[in-house]
């Protein structure tokens, strides 16, 4: 004989614990994932980059026929550019306060503005080969844009500008660097200068490549097709074909050493 009464029993039952699970779900809904902000993007692009590792190695490498070096002397970070004349060897030194130069290792007086211009190319090329890791410098401002798709990708698009004690005499131009959001990589970045004439530039990455597990690499640079684009819409123009290739920025010879304390 059949026992009914057990077989309703548990299909109730069944149908109770359904509905508790279902109000369970309902009542426990996930907390909506937190926004990062900028600061937060960017420390984690630099960790993926290497993170302390810039801080704590010796970097050589050639860019346009000259060697650059970027190491630590007795506290200070110290940048420097070798240019090699078959019977001339120029040899400028930029630490954080001073510039010097060296004629076949003989120290050579530099006119003021001259120091100046020869500190600001030193530093330029140093800065966008350690890039991410100068965008936590004490100068820099940082804004998250939200997202963009770009070539079919997500981007969080974080704005930089610079304060004028600090953010040396480009301090007025302003930079765009879009971030995957998922590896946080920085792949493009823009930027708008008020230097001779002034203008905009957007590079591409490519040619990532770690060595002693920092990321570099290498840029496509190009420019609007068109004058008078924003600086904040250059990524949609990169997007569309508005932008046109002016050169090809490659990093070589690279090579890292751990600086000793």
């Amino acid at each position: 004989m059949i026992d009914f009464t057990n077989k309703y029993q548990n299909q109730s039952m069944k149908r109770i614990l359904f509905l508790l699970t279902l109000v369970f779900a309902i009542s426990c809904k996930q907390e909506p994932k937190k926004e990062l902000t900028a600061q937060e993007i960017i420390n984690r692009s630099i960790e993926d980059s290497g993170g302390k590792l810039f801080g704590a190695n010796k970097v050589v490498f050639d860019f346009r026929d000259l060697k650059y070096i970027s190491e630590h002397i007795e506290g200070d970070r110290v940048y420097t550019r070798i240019r090699d004349l078959d019977s001339v060897v120029i040899k400028d030194v930029m630490h954080s306060d001073s510039f010097e130069r060296y004629i076949n290792d003989s120290l050579v007086k530099v006119k003021d503005s001259m120091a100046q211009l020869y500190t600001n190319s030193i530093n330029s090329v140093h800065y966008f080969v350690r890039l991410p890791f100068g965008l936590n410098d004490a100068a820099v401002n940082k804004e998250l844009m939200g997202k963009e798709t770009i070539k079919n990708k997500e981007y969080y698009k974080v704005k930089v500008t610079f304060d004028q004690q600090g953010g040396g005499v480009d301090f007025e131009d302003t930079y765009v660097y879009w971030f995957d959001v998922e590896s946080f990589k920085p792949d493009y970045l823009a930027y708008s200068f008020y230097v001779n004439g002034g203008g905009q530039r957007f590079r591409r990455a490519y040619n990532e490549r770690y060595i002693e597990g920092i990321r570099f690499v290498d840029y496509e640079n190009y420019k609007p097709k068109q004058e008078g684009s924003d600086i904040l819409e250059i990524g949609q123009l990169f997007d569309k074909d508005g932008l046109e290739l002016l050169s090809k920025i490659e990093t070589k010879n690279i090579s890292v050493a751990r600086e000793t304390e």
